[in-house]
């Protein structure tokens, strides 16, 4: 075994230190190059849409007029379709992840279906919105309506909340599924009364963040045909809509000033709710997590 030298040594050491140092700034530099462009652009558009964001802007339906445009039936759209995703995709999601948690065990098939998953998780956008287009918009037949838009975001997101459901499933204490065997309940009775409890608050974040993102997303709802111009509110699940990220793209590609401040005021607004979104996520998974 070859001997190091202190001298040698000493410089090695200095060398790995500088090292360090060197990519410790990089990564700083990184970051604040990052951040100072997201503090930029959050300043332009707070700048620019800050005056257009009132009562009046929120509670009218878009127009031809600048000054006369609002968010009334983009904004509903998008409440509406964030209702559907998130309530047909909290329960396939969480059963999906129990049964392959809690059922499936470790066999070929829950293998096969655990790297689909996670395959699916990182699929663009816009793939859902063909394939949206193509199940429920032509072969289920209801055509470009709420309902199709709803169910085209679910499966957007649905990867996502079976893989956060998974994880907190996974959290659960082994112990605890050992004490409701001990007293002699089944796999479900212990699975619903004693696993879930502890895990919901896991799945709830996950949830909450990933409907966040389905509310953002444009490409899936113009490939399965969602209006630009809505002067109406949907009436029903197989209403025409438009949703907001849609109507702040159109208002983007109009060349009139007036245009540009309505779709800056729709973006405060959209920003507005995705952070009180994450917000309500963080609350309830503090006040859950104290509970149990």
């Amino acid at each position: 075994m070859a001997v190091i030298a202190p001298r040698d040594f000493r410089k090695r050491m200095n060398r790995r230190k500088w090292e360090g140092r060197a990519f410790y700034v990089l990564c700083l530099l990184a970051i604040t190059v990052a951040l100072a462009m997201l503090a930029v652009l959050l300043i332009y558009i707070a700048v620019k849409g800050y005056s257009q964001v009132n009562w009046s802007f929120i509670t009218s339906f878009p127009s031809r007029h600048p000054d006369e445009a609002g968010i009334k039936s983009a904004l509903l759209g998008s409440i509406y379709l964030v209702i559907i995703a998130g309530l047909v995709s909290f329960v396939l999601g969480v059963g999906a992840a129990v049964y392959l948690e809690e059922y499936a065990g470790r066999n070929r098939f829950a293998k096969i279906a655990q790297i689909n998953i996670a395959n699916l998780a990182g699929v663009p956008s816009i793939v859902y919105g063909i394939l949206g287009l193509e199940i429920f918009v032509r072969s289920l037949h209801l055509g470009k309506s709420l309902a199709a838009g709803g169910f085209t975001l679910a499966l957007l997101i649905l990867p996502i909340i079976i893989i956060a459901s998974q994880e907190a499933i996974r959290a659960v204490p082994p112990s605890i599924r050992e004490g409701g065997y001990a007293l002699g309940a089944s796999r479900w009775q212990t699975v619903w009364h004693l696993v879930l409890p502890q895990a919901f608050s896991g799945i709830l974040t996950g949830v909450i963040l990933a409907v966040s993102r389905a509310m953002g997303e444009t490409a899936p709802l113009i490939v399965i045909g969602a209006l630009t111009f809505v002067p109406f509110t949907p009436d029903g699940p197989l209403s025409r809509f438009s949703a907001l990220p849609i109507q702040i793209f159109n208002w983007t590609a109009r060349p009139q000033a007036g245009f540009q401040e309505a779709a800056a005021a729709g973006i405060i607004v959209l920003l507005i709710l995705l952070l009180s979104m994450n917000a309500l996520a963080v609350i309830l998974r503090y006040k859950l997590e104290k509970r149990s």
